[in-house]
């Protein structure tokens, strides 16, 4: 790591509360490093493992981070907390998950729709 970029100490915090890290990265890391790193640490005793990254999405204040950004293109303050790691949510949603959420609207039921005419 070059002396002249900043370093950001970062932790992910996964679903059931546990943390991967924390450790250090450069701010010109970027966000699909950042959940690869996680997926290599992903403890293995957990139901839900991700298996890509685009199982994985990492959360910073209420936004949900984009792959193809740096650490200082996603606005994450470094030095902000004195000796403390920045937080980052981790939500896994695998493929098959996500394939159940996206509803395509071709398939979705069709309602029966009721009329009144008053006369």
């Amino acid at each position: 790591m070059a002396d002249s970029e900043e370093h950001h100490v970062l932790k992910f915090r996964l679903f059931d509360g546990s943390d991967i890290g924390p450790s250090t990265y450069v701010s010109a890391t970027s966000i699909r490093t950042l959940k690869e790193r996680i997926i290599a640490e992903w403890p293995q005793d957990k139901k839900v493992v991700p298996k890509a990254v685009n199982d994985v999405k990492l959360i910073y204040s209420g936004k949900i981070l984009e792959n193809n950004k740096t650490i200082a293109e996603s606005r994450i303050p470094f030095g902000e907390l004195l000796g403390g790691a920045i937080t980052m949510h981790v939500v896994v949603q695998p493929a098959v998950a996500r394939k159940k959420t996206d509803k395509n609207p071709d398939e979705m039921p069709k309602k029966n729709a009721c009329s009144c005419t008053i006369l």
